[in-house]
């Protein structure tokens, strides 16, 4: 028996329309990046989060920090990999804010303490999700993990001139030049009450950035915490050839904007930037606030500069070029 059902014509319209615009390659191949900020639709003073989003499917959380309101923050959804690019607590997560738009851009309201185990630690436990980082990390996040009964062989190592594939994207570490010690109170214990008294961080090794190139060719470099490398030079540069940065500007802990501008301007040449760890309320109502960090930074360098407006989705070809939602 054959059964034919009858649209009416305007419905048919609509849902061919749908249909095309799905599977349209003009969106289909491109990856998609979703900042998780402390309030919607604005770039405030805590944000780093990023969730990128292979074509493929796969799912990789960059620096969760204070900004995601822990596990059960409804704008993770699916999460593959936790990226740490080092272990201090605006980018591992040593607290989180309870839930979105608490508090000012400037100083939103972060209140939840998640230590020893950090917010990083508690989404990829939740989401069995691996956490995939470098240097001396890898053996500190596997410890967490099985301490809380799940699988240590999560946390794997990519080491800088190495790679590690997960799903389409293949993943590996370079150098930043930071500091990268574990709190005390990340260790706990008789230890941590050691450290603490003698005013010392546990050594976790040099921080790092990363590169990522993803299933359509896109190649993106992920700054984390750094001043001015000549490996941004040759190694992000000449032999990645990114074409999209995700570059903090905040200055006196990581390069300013001036300093940041000549990274992406001289050293990496990509085709887009996106601002990041601007350290202040830089939107009000979703616009770059005048005579900020992030506003020097958008004016000086030589290419667009994307804001990361919490929850909005901008997506990407493979030449770094926004396609929609920036």
């Amino acid at each position: 028996m054959i059964i034919i059902t009858r649209f009416p014509p305007n419905r048919f319209i609509l849902l061919a329309g749908l249909l095309a615009f799905v599977s349209s390659p003009v969106f289909a191949n491109n990856v998609m990046v979703t900042p998780l900020g402390s309030h919607d639709g604005e770039f405030c003073a805590r944000d780093r989060a990023l969730i990128f989003e292979d074509p493929d499917g796969t799912r990789l959380l960059y620096d969760a920090g204070q900004t995601v309101a822990g596990v059960a923050d409804g704008r993770l959804g699916k999460i593959d990999a936790v990226l740490v690019s080092h272990m201090h607590g605006d980018h591992v997560g040593n607290q989180h804010i309870k839930r979105v738009n608490e508090g000012k851009c400037a100083q939103p309201e972060v209140t939840v303490n998640v230590l020893p185990n950090t917010n990083s630690v508690n989404i990829a436990l939740a989401k069995k999700a691996k956490i995939i980082t470098g240097s001396e990390m890898p053996r500190f996040f596997a410890n967490k993990l099985k301490s809380l009964g799940g699988d240590p062989k999560a946390s794997q190592l990519v080491r800088f001139g190495g790679s590690l594939k997960l799903g389409g994207v293949t993943i590996t570490t370079v150098p930043a030049v930071h500091s990268n010690g574990i709190a005390p109170d990340m260790i706990g214990g008789e230890l941590g009450d050691m450290l603490h008294t003698s005013g010392l961080t546990a050594y976790a090794g040099p921080p790092t950035g990363y590169v990522l190139t993803f299933s359509n060719g896109l190649v993106v470099y992920l700054s984390g915490d750094t001043g001015i490398t000549a490996e941004q030079d040759i190694v992000v540069g000449q032999h990645y050839a990114a074409k999209l940065a995700v570059m903090n500007i905040g200055d006196t802990y990581t390069t300013g904007p001036t300093e940041a501008a000549y990274v992406v301007n001289q050293l990496i040449k990509p085709n887009a930037v996106i601002a990041s760890h601007a350290n202040e309320g830089a939107t009000r109502k979703g616009k770059l606030i005048k005579a900020t960090r992030t506003d020097i930074f958008t004016r000086a360098a030589n290419m667009p500069v994307h804001l990361p407006l919490s929850g909005r989705t901008m997506m990407f070809n493979r030449h770094g070029k926004c396609v929609k939602g920036c």
